[in-house]
């Protein structure tokens, strides 16, 4: 096993926090180093982010088709769900399968 200075063990760390969109994976690329060792690195210097999602930039907001589009894709499901409902009572009654 290699032993790694100090102030590189810090440095992953700090680089980890300083860029919040960054993964430690990103951050152990950009170092040069190991991403399981950085891994450990930030986990002894106390160094965490929420858990769950990761912060994302702010999207800008939908363009008009953007939202058109979603809409009709919603819609879309809606009607394909609607017309599978009669399909799958037809089997039933007919005895083909269960629901």
């Amino acid at each position: 096993m290699k032993n790694c200075p100090p102030q590189s063990k810090a440095d992953s760390a700090a680089l980890y926090q300083s860029r919040p969109e960054a993964t430690i994976r990103q951050a152990a690329a950009d170092l040069g180093s190991n991403p399981e060792a950085s891994r450990n690195w930030v986990r002894a210097a106390g160094a965490s982010r929420p858990r769950g999602r990761r912060t994302e930039v702010p999207a800008e907001p939908p363009t008009p088709l953007e939202a058109e589009n979603a809409a009709l894709r919603k819609k879309v499901r809606e009607l394909e769900e609607e017309r599978e409902i009669p399909r799958k009572a037809a089997k039933y009654f007919a005895g083909e399968t269960r629901w």
